[in-house]
């Protein structure tokens, strides 16, 4: 391992998005407006879920632990998207490239894995209604938090070690916003079949999986519904479960086609397309989900429009006192 190391370069150099150089200071507008609308709305939805203790309730605390995930997956990228485009600071360590892939990965696969425990938490709710709140209690959930780390940890550590034994002795230029396991990967000067094949299986054996153990549960949910006697009651179940619908559909759609477009769409997709995509996975999801979730659920909406009044009227005291 010793001898390897001396094939690492001190640096990559991180480009931007090829061919839109000139165009780099226009596209900084929506991708900071979009990172500061992801971070002011999660951080919301975290103060709002995290101080009243009428939503400490499972469905919540997911939806909490989500927006968490969202602010790092952004921020792990956005920063020095932004310092690429603003400053055009291209150079990022080699370290630096490790510890980013690693918790891009890492919150993907942290997010895919909430996303299923929501499901599963609606699947409970709706269809096993009478023993849910003895089954979802709070040391379920802290249990079910630590697993979904844990997972995360032990599927995405090997991608680093995978990436540290290869040499790079030629190019040290991504043609991309951000370090990403097969950007990385494909600047090596050795065969990197192994990291192809282990991100194929993590891609089935993970993701795959999760998408699968969601829709099952959704197909369960929804005959569970049209069970239902009264129209009101078949209404009120779909209700709880479209927001989660739109969040899951937000977050595999581009997923899924970020990781083909790497594999197999470069013949067929322009590299400029491509990471623009790219950027929009680490954008989109997470300025939408506390949107999603701020409209479609009523006792957030209610308590987010509280908590915004109880301001005005500190701010009204404020004045009238100065």
């Amino acid at each position: 391992m010793s001898n390897m190391t001396a094939f690492h370069p001190d640096y990559f150099l991180l480009m931007g998005i090829p061919g839109l150089e000139e165009s780099h200071l226009l596209l900084s507008i929506p991708f900071c407006i979009m990172y500061v609308t992801a971070l002011l709305g999660n951080s919301i939805l975290i103060l709002v879920i995290g101080t009243n203790k009428s939503l400490q309730q499972p469905m919540y605390l997911f939806l909490m632990m989500l927006a968490t995930c969202d602010i790092l997956l952004s921020s792990t990228t956005v920063p020095k998207t932004l310092c690429i485009f603003w400053f055009r600071s291209h150079i990022i360590s080699f370290a630096g490239c490790i510890v980013q892939t690693f918790f891009i990965h890492f919150n993907f696969g942290t997010e895919s894995a909430i996303l299923v425990s929501m499901a599963y938490d609606r699947y409970y709710a709706i269809c096993h209604p009478l023993t849910y709140t003895t089954t979802f209690t709070g040391s379920f959930i802290r249990k079910l938090v630590v697993l979904v780390i844990v997972r995360s940890i032990c599927i995405i550590s090997p991608f680093v070690f995978l990436l540290y034994r290869l040499p790079y002795e030629g190019s040290n230029v991504i043609e991309h916003t951000y370090c990403e396991h097969m950007s990385m990967a494909s600047l090596a000067t050795a065969d990197i079949l192994v990291n192809v094949v282990y991100g194929l299986i993590i891609a089935a054996a993970a993701s795959g999986v999760d998408l699968i153990l969601i829709v099952i549960s959704y197909v369960v949910i929804v005959r569970a519904v049209l069970r239902l006697r009264s129209s009101e009651a078949r209404l009120k179940a779909f209700n709880t479960c479209v927001s989660h619908v739109c969040v899951i559909t937000l977050f595999y759609i581009p997923a899924f086609f970020s990781f083909i477009a790497h594999r197999v769409g470069h013949k067929y997709i322009s590299a400029q397309f491509h990471i623009l995509f790219a950027n929009f996975y680490v954008l989109l999801p997470p300025m939408m989900n506390p949107i999603i979730y701020g409209v479609k659920t009523r006792e957030i909406r209610q308590r987010v429009a509280s908590m915004f009044d109880k301001r005005k009227n500190l701010l009204r005291i404020a004045c009238r006192h100065t």
